[in-house]
């Protein structure tokens, strides 16, 4: 036991003037160790009382990032003290540490900054439904440095946080749940144009993931080449977690069997060609 105790208190290395034993070593994992799980579980205590209140995710979100970041602080300077080191002894190590840091890792920098922008003005999240580019999703987290969404296909993204602050990003649920869309068809030059109308608008009001309000609008969009065109508007909530494409195929779906129960025909593109026959005739007559 005596030579246990010798041992950890036997002097390790010496730094700034300090010398540190073994069993001061030892001790700081476990110190470390007991200080993350103590914090995970406050906050994760803390958390659960803010959601069972009503809190938004995204509000929990960001409360818990500011905790991490000062307990991780707190920590770190805990520890330092228990073992009797100036945190003075280390500011000229952690300055060229943050300047050689700095200029390797600017992207990160920037990613991280971003995600505490996009964190604090909340302009973009958890819940919602973003168009980045090509791609359409839910907002799942926004991370520290990257921001995950789930893809309508049912893909998880990782987007950089500063590829949301720096280029247009279309928020489809920024001030409210309501999303508007359209269908367009066209029918035959001929068709009874009024009767076309209450038959699309029929359609639409049949399918349950339409609001009744704002009421769909059926538009007499063109004399088209082929086609008299016609574009219905509506809305929906996009708090669903539905594709727009599955309800605007059951919406063509529904306007189809309508048409074909009406005698409504659905245009395509044909051309009519005329021969004339006297040029015909006058090239017969000239052999």
């Amino acid at each position: 036991m005596e030579k246990i105790l010798s041992f950890l208190q036997s002097e390790a290395f010496k730094l700034a003037g300090h010398d540190f034993t073994f069993g001061e070593l030892l001790l700081v994992p476990v110190i470390l160790l007991f200080g993350f799980w103590l914090t995970r579980k406050i906050i994760k205590l803390i958390a659960n009382r803010l959601i069972a209140k009503g809190a938004s995710a995204d509000m929990v979100h960001l409360i818990k990032r500011i905790m991490y970041i000062l307990a991780l602080v707190i920590l770190v300077i805990s520890t330092l003290d228990f073992l009797n080191v100036p945190i003075t002894a280390f500011a000229f190590l952690s300055g060229a540490v943050a300047i050689g840091f700095g200029f390797g890792a600017q992207n990160i920098i920037n990613n991280f900054i971003s995600g505490w922008i996009l964190m604090w003005e909340r302009p973009i999240r958890i819940g919602d439904f973003l168009e980045v580019d090509d791609a359409r999703g839910r907002v799942e987290a926004i991370n520290t440095r990257s921001t995950r969404i789930r893809r309508t296909d049912g893909v998880h993204m990782l987007i950089p946080n500063s590829k949301l602050l720096e280029n247009t990003v279309v928020n489809w649920t920024l001030m409210d749940q309501l999303t508007r869309t359209s269908v367009r068809v066209g029918v035959a030059y001929g068709s009874d144009c009024t009767r076309v109308r209450e038959l699309i608008y029929q359609a639409v009001k049949e399918q349950s993931e339409v609001l009744p309000e704002p009421d769909p609008t059926v538009i007499f969009d063109d004399f088209g080449d082929n086609a008299l065109a016609f574009e219905v508007f509506f809305w929906i909530n996009a708090a669903v977690e539905r594709d727009l494409r599955l309800i605007r195929s059951n919406i063509r779906f529904r306007i189809d069997q309508l048409f074909r129960e009406n005698e409504v025909v659905i245009s395509f593109p044909q051309r009519d060609v005329h021969i004339d026959g006297a040029i015909t005739v006058h090239n017969a007559n000239t052999k």
